[in-house]
């Protein structure tokens, strides 16, 4: 793996030149936002070693839930219809999960054959799901109707499950007029920045190991980008005091410092060619919102696995969002369907977890590649109409033998232009044909 391949988009970004990095800005990989944009600093992001188990997981759990589920409209519901902060807050005297339990969680990541979670901890409305002290007006799930530690009982989850531990949190607070002007009304802004930061410092300081810490919200009054609000929010100091805490934990780019990797949100399809720096997918399960919803559009089987094949191929882990009901209750259909992707990986998930992608690069809306040792893995998402063959152009290895991942043998061809790989038809899965090729 070359220099390039193995660095943090993080580290990477810090030694580029002005063109080489507007170069990269403007490729804008595969949708992902702003890439390299953002403040940085020496020490603050990871080295390539450190970042290595992560680029291994491929696949996580995202769980958006808090008082957005009980009106079941989405989680921006309080700012899209309008919602005052007082009515708003009454939610929390109705948010009493009695079938509530991190543990199932796990065990449906588990069964999909996820590796890490992260759990919305405080989404933008304000409402903190642990015993916050520094929550503005005692707005959390521990000194309101529920009484309950959700992110302690989830980390714990976590570590139970042996699943890695991912926090999301959204420093922007819609309760506070200063989100919206913040130098029109500085202290009032100045109130929700030290929210933040005491937060912050909680979530780093109270639960044991975090591995994976997921900013969101980062801009001002929901206009630029994250890094246009970095003079507000001082990201630098504020994961000055993350590290201290926690020193290997795996930033993400949305608080407005150049992140250990970049995001690439929604369900758009994932194309273009390999992209050479940690990267994440993260879209939700049921497209109608991230939070709980009752209007369903549940992704498909086909859909899922595609969405993993070509993010993976492209060098990128996906995170998959559920969202539970009020009662914390998964709902059933979604279950469902994680547990067939959990079948699907156990099958073939050696051509996932812990591999690298190439060294073919993606045809879009045909095939994609992974490598691990001397194992390289071909996912075929769709063979051309009366085709059933792939031209894989020279590397310079040879492929010695192939087969479908699990199943048998198919053929062979060498030439000039480089490798021809010749399947039967009853070889094709309707799913992701998945073969494994020696290569020497």
């Amino acid at each position: 793996m070359s220099l390039f391949l193995s660095l943090p988009f993080g580290v990477y970004a810090q030694n580029m030149g002005a063109d080489e990095r507007k170069s990269m800005e403007k490729a804008n990989y595969a949708g992902l936002k702003n890439p390299g944009n953002g403040v940085s600093a020496a020490g603050l992001n990871l080295p390539p070693e450190k970042m290595q188990w992560w680029e291994d997981q491929k696949f996580g759990m995202f769980i958006h839930w808090g008082l957005y589920a009980i009106p079941a409209t989405g989680e921006w519901t309080m700012f899209n219809q309008k919602i005052p902060a007082d009515e708003y807050a009454k939610l929390a005297d109705q948010f009493k999960p009695k079938n509530f339990d991190a543990n199932v969680w796990a065990k449906v990541a588990k069964d999909a054959g996820m590796k890490y979670m992260v759990m919305v901890s405080r989404h933008h409305d304000g409402f903190a799901m642990w015993n916050s002290a520094a929550s503005y007006r005692h707005f959390d799930s521990w000194e309101t109707a529920a009484h309950r530690d959700f992110v302690k009982e989830y980390t714990n989850a976590c570590r139970k499950a042996g699943l890695k531990a991912g926090i999301y949190y959204s420093p922007l607070d819609w309760r506070f007029p200063g989100y919206f002007d913040p130098k029109g009304l500085p202290e009032n802004a100045a109130l929700m920045k030290k929210q933040t930061y005491g937060q912050v410092e909680e979530l780093m300081k109270n639960y044991g190991k975090i591995d994976i810490l997921w900013y969101d919200g980062g801009w001002l009054a929901h206009k630029g980008s994250d890094a246009d609000a970095a003079w507000f929010w001082e990201p630098l100091k504020l994961n000055a005091m993350v590290r201290k805490y926690q020193p290997d934990i795996v930033i993400n780019p949305r608080s407005g410092m150049v992140g250990d990797f970049e995001t690439n949100e929604g369900g758009a399809a994932v194309k273009g060619p390999i992209i050479p720096i940690p990267w994440e997918k993260c879209l939700n399960l049921n497209g109608s919102s991230w939070g709980y919803n009752t209007t369903q559009n549940l992704m498909s089987l086909k859909d899922i696995i595609t969405m993993l094949v070509n993010t993976v191929d492209r060098g990128g882990n996906m995170l998959l969002n559920i969202g539970p009901d009020p009662d914390g209750v998964i709902p059933p259909a979604h279950v469902a369907r994680l547990k067939e992707v959990g079948t699907w990986l156990k099958k073939y998930g050696e051509s996932i977890y812990a591999t690298r992608p190439g060294p073919f690069q993606p045809v879009d809306g045909f095939y994609g590649a992974t490598q691990k040792g001397n194992k390289v893995y071909i996912h075929i998402v769709k063979m051309p109409d009366g085709s059933s063959e792939i031209n894989l152009p020279q590397i310079g290895k040879t492929v010695t033998s192939g087969k479908v991942l699990g199943g048998m043998p198919i053929k062979i061809l060498h030439d000039q232009s480089g490798t021809r790989l010749v399947l039967t038809t009853d070889q094709l899965d309707p799913l992701c044909t998945t073969l494994e090729l020696n290569v020497k």
